[in-house]
């Protein structure tokens, strides 16, 4: 296969931050749908979250159509699923609301695999939440720590709730050989699309904002869970403990 360079990438993605243009419309049109909607209260959150995280793929498809790129990212790939994923609390009760309507089949799949991944993780998620999310030498620190993402089966290398993970795995994609991948804790090829989270949490935040100033129950507490970071795997623990309120 011909692989994209290092260099072709930061070239293609130079003509994207020179000449392309993201149209706000395609986030804030799905905010003004669902508050135009006669559905209730947390169903507009919910499809808010999974419509908003959907769109920022639907946008990265644009900027790869229009600078000729295309991920070598595949199925059983799960090389970036060691990443350190920091997430909102707001994120991550939305997340799990989602989960908790997938089939009874996938939940008890999911249910069971942390189980078994808290017993077995013990020693790694130690060492990882004692790590300073905002600090910049944590991504690599982390990353040595081999430690997986409580999502990712261990079976098939698949995510096990894919439609609603974080925009994080989402914005990550690589471009280039995938062997960098499995050659290097941090390898220079892969491409962040980061600057989307800007749209993607101004578009979130708007909706469940709308809704809380109008009066309506959300089951988030509004704003501090939208300023309350956290590790993913951190999240998961909380809420099979119970501690992850729900306000």
């Amino acid at each position: 296969m011909n692989f994209l360079k290092h260099k072709e990438i930061l070239n293609r993605c130079e003509k994207i931050n020179q000449s392309y243009e993201i149209d706000e419309q395609f986030f804030d049109g799905i905010v003004d749908d669902l508050l135009d909607s006669e559905m209730d209260t947390e169903t507009v959150i919910l499809q808010g979250f999974e419509k908003l995280l959907a769109e920022v793929d639907h946008e990265i498809e644009r900027m790869e159509d229009f600078s000729s790129m295309k991920p070598n990212c595949f199925m059983g790939c799960a090389f970036c699923c060691y990443f350190p994923i920091v997430m909102t609390k707001m994120e991550a009760k939305m997340m799990f609301r989602s989960i908790e309507k997938f089939s009874d089949e996938r939940k008890t799949a999911i249910f069971n695999h942390w189980e078994q991944y808290y017993v077995q993780q013990e020693e790694k998620l130690t060492k990882a939440f004692a790590m300073d999310h905002e600090a910049p030498e944590t991504k690599l620190e982390y990353k040595k720590l081999n430690l997986p993402c409580p999502m990712l089966d261990p079976e098939t290398q698949l995510c096990m709730a894919y439609e609603v993970r974080p925009i994080p795995c989402r914005t990550y994609l690589n471009y280039s050989d995938p062997q960098v991948c499995a050659e290097n804790h941090m390898p220079a090829e892969p491409f962040s699309y980061e600057f989307l989270y800007t749209f993607y949490f101004g578009a979130i935040n708007e909706l469940v904002q709308a809704l809380y100033e109008n009066g309506e129950e959300v089951f988030v507490d509004y704003p501090m869970d939208a300023w309350t970071y956290d590790y993913l795997p951190s999240w998961v623990k909380k809420w099979r403990e119970g501690t992850l309120s729900e306000v």
